[in-house]
């Protein structure tokens, strides 16, 4: 309990599934959290039920000028963040014979300059000790037919993640990786696809997994919490697997 008391955190992609779970359980344990989310009902919705004790911004990730003004109300509400943790992205499968240019570029837009944006603009209020998470895929360590450029948009977040911790470590600041598995999250419900075939590709996903089920987005948000606290105060540089031993075993 009240890991994080009188931390402050931003979370990008906050409004629902990992980022959600992420922010009430930050809330929990002490912090003030601000949230980021690009859909202006579900930055309301999830404004309501943070209570007014946090942040809710809409904000694009990809967009660099929507990050900067979300450093400029930072700065102006709390003075600076001890804890940045990047979750916000997308992932559309499609077959690598249909990838089309638009299907790159808005899975480089959100999942790498999205990134990129995040933490370069909230560099200035990052506190010596501070902590940044970014959020990859555990499909960085093995392949799925139809998620090519999805896997390797994240995969640079996995890169960036290493070169960031060495650049930043002279500050004092510490930057992690999390790669979740599958969990359940409203991502699935965003891809795309008719309902049948969001059921055959959850079947065929559960089927590798060796605790034989979908993870839970609270289970994403304690490991994020631990890299958040002082906790995980010796590690850095780390790409953290939250799969239920999908990719290892």
């Amino acid at each position: 309990m009240n890991r994080l008391t009188g931390k402050t955190a931003l979370i990008t992609g906050g409004t629902s599934g990992i980022g959600m779970a992420a922010a009430k359980l930050f809330q929990h344990e002490g912090a003030r959290v601000e949230i980021t989310g690009q859909d202006a009902q579900r930055v309301a919705t999830a404004a309501a039920e943070l209570g007014p004790q946090s942040l809710a911004i809409l904000a694009d990730a990809a967009s660099a000028a929507d990050m900067a003004d979300v450093a400029r109300r930072i700065q102006a509400e709390w003075g600076g963040l001890d804890v940045l943790f990047v979750n916000a992205g997308i992932a559309k499968p499609m077959a690598f014979a249909d990838v089309t240019e638009e299907h790159i570029a808005e899975h480089v837009d959100v999942n790498l300059r999205g990134v990129v944006w995040s933490v370069q603009k909230m560099l200035p209020l990052l506190r010596p000790q501070a902590s940044v998470i970014l959020t990859s895929t555990t499909l960085t360590e093995q392949g799925a037919a139809g998620m090519s450029i999805y896997a390797a948009s994240k995969a640079a977040v996995t890169s960036l993640g290493r070169s960031l911790a060495a650049e930043l470590v002279g500050r004092g600041i510490r930057v992690n990786v999390i790669s979740p598995g599958p969990i359940e999250t409203p991502i699935y419900g965003k891809l795309g696809l008719p309902q049948e075939s969001v059921r055959e590709m959850a079947a065929q996903i559960l089927a590798k997994v060796p605790v034989a089920r979908f993870g839970q987005a609270d289970e994403v948000a304690k490991a994020a919490l631990f890299l958040a606290s002082e906790d995980s105060s010796y590690i850095l540089g780390e790409n953290l697997l939250v799969d239920g031993g999908m990719a290892t075993l």
